[in-house]
């Protein structure tokens, strides 16, 4: 039987630093729920708003991989690796932490925030080398269907990750109707929906609501209207 957890978008944790608001699905540095510790191998899951012209002073990282997915506005990156970069809407950014890195993130932009998802993944490796990558996709070609962004193949669509997980997004019209088969044995699914509504095997979800699934072989998605857009993460339940 499939088992279900459900994050509506008010339960989750909120830290509000005035140029920095977050929402944290997952416990996550003062926000703590011993019942949101993780979902698998997914153990963050932030929801950021950035004021202009602020960000994160140089921190460090290890044994994680970072993803960082902008919906509006530019984020700039450095790190202790040498990368300088920018993403925007349509990017997707993965740091293999490691051994060992540190990095800034600012909005780039004086004059508008910008906001980001930060999800953080265990990986099935300890101590690799750090890394950092970022790819440009085309976002029509998720349109009325799952675009793949992340995987653990370097030769696979999107970004890849030292880790057994795929990562999709979708853009999808009102009642479109598509069935999700998972693509490793004894890996879950979250779906976090980015806006709008669907309802995922009979479970209604809103803007910014999480549902995971495990012991499942394939979900059943469906649209609630126009312009919804979802983030779905395949991940391994076992760390």
């Amino acid at each position: 039987m499939k088992n279900k957890v459900l994050h509506k978008a008010g339960s989750r944790g909120l830290a509000n630093h005035g140029w920095l608001v977050s929402r944290h699905t997952f416990s996550f540095a003062n926000y703590y729920d011993p019942d949101r510790i993780n979902f698998g191998v997914l153990r963050v899951l932030n929801d950021d708003f950035v004021a202009a012209g602020k960000g994160f002073g140089t921190h460090p990282h290890d044994n994680m991989e970072i993803i960082s997915i902008p919906l509006e506005g530019d984020l700039e990156h450095r790190d202790s690796m040498g990368n300088v970069a920018v993403i925007s809407k349509g990017d997707v950014q993965v740091m293999s932490a490691g051994t060992g890195i540190t990095h800034s993130e600012y909005n780039k932009n004086s004059d508008r925030p910008v906001k980001f998802l930060q999800i953080w993944l265990f990986p099935k490796s300890l101590n690799v080398k750090p890394r950092y990558n970022q790819i440009t996709l085309k976002t029509e070609d998720r349109q009325n269907k799952l675009q793949q962004i992340l995987s653990p193949d370097p030769q696979d669509a999107g970004v890849w990750i030292h880790q057994d997980a795929w990562f999709y997004m979708g853009n999808f019209d009102e009642g479109i109707e598509t069935k999700y088969q998972i693509r490793k044995s004894g890996n879950g699914v979250y779906a976090f929906v980015l806006k709008g509504s669907y309802i995922i095997d009979g479970t209604e979800l809103s803007e910014r609501d999480g549902l995971g699934i495990s012991d499942a072989d394939a979900v059943d998605i469906k649209s609630g209207q126009a312009g919804s857009e979802i983030l779905l993460m395949d991940i391994p339940m076992n760390i």
